[in-house]
């Protein structure tokens, strides 16, 4: 029996975005064909991953038909948006909460972030799912159900990004939106194989709704399978908006000049494990392989680390924050619906944390920034002595399957207990601001990704991107491609 060709759906499942927007510039392909071959894609494979919240595909095919569609750098290439933040007008956006979809909310206004995104030609399919308010890292809600893993349907893809994350690796859409507050984009990032940048605090605007999210944790992003797509988002949604409260330094040219430049000889801190529980061997080797590859690159690596990292106060700060912002996010949503929200109308879970962050004194709310903002400055400190950049592990543990959070009547608590060997390499570069990366260099004896973390300090990006271009090209990734996928 000869061999079959695949359709022109999977070959542009194989293209990252700036190679599907080189093909609409070149007028090889029209914007229209790229739109409906990825909505082939998700209709083909969404029943086995589940990564859609709500589907948008006629206000997508009448953008990309439309000569109005923007001239932008990504003009016609298809995207997903998480079900979390970053509206467009007149959106459905549940935040992963049954009561925001049985109430069927949708957004009054435009958020900058999503706003950049369309005038940079991009056109929107949907919305992906995310664990209720983005509070795990899998994503697993009771509104929307599991997302699952395209490198093993049995695994959690992570979260809070993980539907974002699980779509671009099965080759859906090129690129998506995801956002972090504690590692929600390089954790997914870390398990699906991807490349997940955390941007500086103040690099992307949260307004004109919000100042900030999580007092200044959260930020956006994307996930996506090359460097090179991430620099050119990042161009697109990078700079202060009116009334932002905080600005990160400007870069000094554009993102996409970064990849491919020469980052020097640098020197970088390895911290190889978690120094508080076990770390997990094939993550150990993960980190330890990438040292090996950049010392090899003629970058100095030797174990080191910030003290504060091993600070075992340090968790508390970020704890007091992310409860109250939940107790507050709660309020927020019963002025959407017109109610209160009663405890059955959201996750056991979600529903303790913000009893945590209702019981917490303004006071000593404000004990916690203070405490937040100590840490930040002992972290930023061992940069000042001569490092330029520290490896770590993305997460200590590899992904896990799903239910590993599902909490239990011997642990109602076994959701935030869990999360702790996932978020212990990525939250503190929450609390300081600093950007960080999660590249695909490894995977396990079980075919599962593995990713290695990159921090740099505040506002070097394209640091980041300079060294994160010379690894990709060092050990390519873009070749390996999880068992569910569109080109299959």
């Amino acid at each position: 029996m000869g061999h079959k060709m695949p359709p022109m759906a999977d070959e542009f499942s194989l293209l990252d975005a700036v190679a599907q927007a080189e093909l609409v510039g070149r007028g090889e392909v029209k914007p229209l064909e790229l739109v409906e071959a990825a909505i082939a894609r998700l209709d083909r494979l969404d029943s086995e991953l589940n990564v859609l919240v709500t589907r948008q595909y006629e206000r997508a095919r009448g953008e990309a038909a439309s000569g109005e569609l923007p001239e932008g750098p990504l003009r016609g290439v298809p995207f997903l948006l998480k079900d979390l933040g970053a509206h467009l007008a007149g959106d459905p956006v549940y935040s992963g909460m049954a009561a925001l979809q049985k109430a069927d909310w949708r957004e009054p206004g435009e958020a900058y972030f999503a706003g950049k995104l369309r005038r940079a030609g991009l056109v929107t399919l949907g919305r992906t799912t995310t664990p209720e308010l983005g509070l795990l890292p899998t994503t697993e809600s009771e509104a929307h159900g599991a997302t699952h893993n395209p490198w093993n349907l049995d695994h959690s893809p992570g979260g809070s990004s993980g539907g974002s994350a699980a779509a671009v690796a099965a080759g859906l859409v090129p690129a998506a939106h995801a956002s972090d507050g504690g590692g929600s984009i390089r954790i997914p990032a870390n398990h699906c194989g991807l490349v997940g940048l955390k941007p500086s605090r103040g690099r992307t605007s949260f307004g004109p709704d919000l100042g900030d999210r999580w007092a200044g944790f959260s930020v956006e992003g994307f996930v996506t399978r090359s460097v090179r797509d991430t620099a050119a988002l990042l161009d697109i949604v990078s700079g202060a908006m009116p009334g932002d409260p905080y600005t990160a330094p400007a870069p000094a040219r554009p993102y996409a000049a970064e990849v491919g430049a020469d980052p020097g000889r640098l020197r970088i801190g390895l911290m190889p494990r978690a120094s508080r529980g076990e770390t997990h061997p094939d993550c150990v080797a993960a980190a330890t392989g990438a040292a090996h590859l950049l010392e090899s690159l003629g970058h100095g690596v030797e174990e080191s680390h910030p003290d504060a990292l091993d600070d075992p106060l340090a968790g508390r700060g970020f704890l007091a924050v992310v409860t109250s912002a939940t107790a507050d996010v709660l309020s927020a949503c019963a002025e959407k619906i017109g109610r209160s929200l009663e405890e059955g109308d959201v996750e056991p879970g979600t529903w303790k944390m913000a009893e945590i962050g209702r019981a917490i004194s303004g006071p000593d709310y404000v004990s916690a920034i203070r405490l937040n903002h100590a840490h930040t400055r002992r972290v930023a400190s061992w940069s000042e002595l001569g490092s330029d950049l520290l490896l770590t592990p993305t997460c200590a543990l590899p992904p896990p399957p799903l239910g590993f959070f599902t909490p239990t009547a011997d642990e109602p608590n076994r959701g935030l207990a869990h999360s702790i060997p996932f978020s212990v390499f990525t939250s503190p570069f929450n609390v300081t601001g600093q950007p960080a990366v999660s590249l695909p260099l490894h995977w396990n004896d079980a075919g599962l990704p593995i990713g290695v973390q990159l921090v740099a300090r505040t506002g070097c990006e394209d640091l980041l991107l300079r060294v994160a271009s010379q690894l990709e090209m060092a050990q390519p990734w873009s070749s390996r491609i999880p068992p569910v996928h569109a080109s299959r």
